[in-house]
């Protein structure tokens, strides 16, 4: 599933990311790679807030449809 359609204190595991190489390679700087597990903090204003790697990271819902993640 997307990760737009993950819910406020979730744990979920990147199992793909999409889109365009640029797109891609920007998520992967910020942390966004397969086997990653990631905490929704907060969705609010179409953005979602979630804790990556020992850092918080906040995504637009056009980025974080392309992050594709699975229920840990």
């Amino acid at each position: 599933m997307p990760l737009t359609f993950a819910n406020e204190g979730d744990l979920v595991r990147i199992i793909k990311v999409s889109g365009v190489d640029e797109s891609r390679r920007h998520l992967h700087n910020l942390g966004f790679v397969e086997d990653t597990e990631l905490t929704i903090i907060t969705k609010a204003g179409g953005n979602i807030i979630v804790s990556v790697k020992d850092g918080r990271v906040a995504l637009s819902r056009e980025l974080a449809s392309k992050i594709i993640v699975t229920p840990v």
